[in-house]
């Protein structure tokens, strides 16, 4: 019987309770890792393999709670996904200087707030893995994408700037860029019913995207893949 490859790590997932996120945690669960999920919807708990933490990455309070409270029971983690983010489809003028902040609170700040949480004991052991999502946004424009795009290339700047202070220390940084998929954030969008959109049936799934990550975090040490653009074939 082969032994699941991520046997005796601890990944940290932030946004992982639904979504791209919530596949990837279980993808990793499923390798062998233990999961901590991060989430602000999530109640804390504990499970085979997995911890629950009532998180919200906006807030610095709760992931330097969070933080503590993995560090003490698990160590610096193995694997840091950051995945929480929120999209608002909406033109520039059309967009409110409070959505807009907010876009950038989940999709920039968040990532960043995380990191600088977890990432000095990470730093200090001398290996890990930190792995971005990101979107086909973070490297094109798209119309109506006025606050997700600043995001999600502001988050790709971020990944940038990690992996070139990350050289000599031992910790691997991936941006995973998938293109669109099929999650819940399209509920109020409705893309079947917008001209030059891709359709729901040809979009994605989120598995795609968590299957991407352990692929990432399953290669050798001596292997790094800075970017993993992931899209549908249509």
């Amino acid at each position: 019987m082969t032994r699941p490859p991520l046997v005796g790590r601890t990944a940290v997932v932030a946004g992982a309770s639904r979504g791209i996120g919530l596949a990837i945690a279980e993808e990793l669960r499923s390798a062998g890792a233990h999961v901590v999920r991060l989430a602000r919807s999530l109640a804390d708990g504990e499970s085979e393999r997995r911890t629950d933490l009532r998180c919200d990455v906006t807030r610095p309070e709760d992931v330097r709670r969070a933080s503590r409270r993995v560090l003490k029971a698990h160590g610096a983690p193995d694997i840091l996904v950051n995945s929480a983010g929120t999209f608002l489809l909406k033109a520039l003028a059309e967009t409110t200087p409070v959505e807009f902040a907010a876009e950038l609170a989940t999709n920039v700040v968040g990532p960043f707030v995380v990191l600088r949480a977890f990432l000095p004991a990470m730093i200090e052991r001398g290996s890990g893995l930190v792995v971005t999502i990101g979107s086909i946004a973070d490297h094109r424009g798209f119309p109506g994408n006025a606050a997700y795009a600043a995001g999600k290339f502001g988050a790709r700047g971020l990944h940038e700037v990690l992996s070139a202070e990350l050289a000599g220390t031992g910790i691997r940084a991936s941006l995973v860029s998938p293109g669109p998929t099929d999650t819940a954030l399209w509920d109020s969008v409705d893309p079947d019913e917008r001209p030059g959109f891709t359709k729901r049936k040809q979009m994605l799934r989120a598995e795609d995207v968590a299957e991407a990550v352990l692929f990432v975090a399953t290669r050798p040490e001596r292997v790094a893949i800075p970017e993993f653009h992931i899209v549908p074939r249509l």
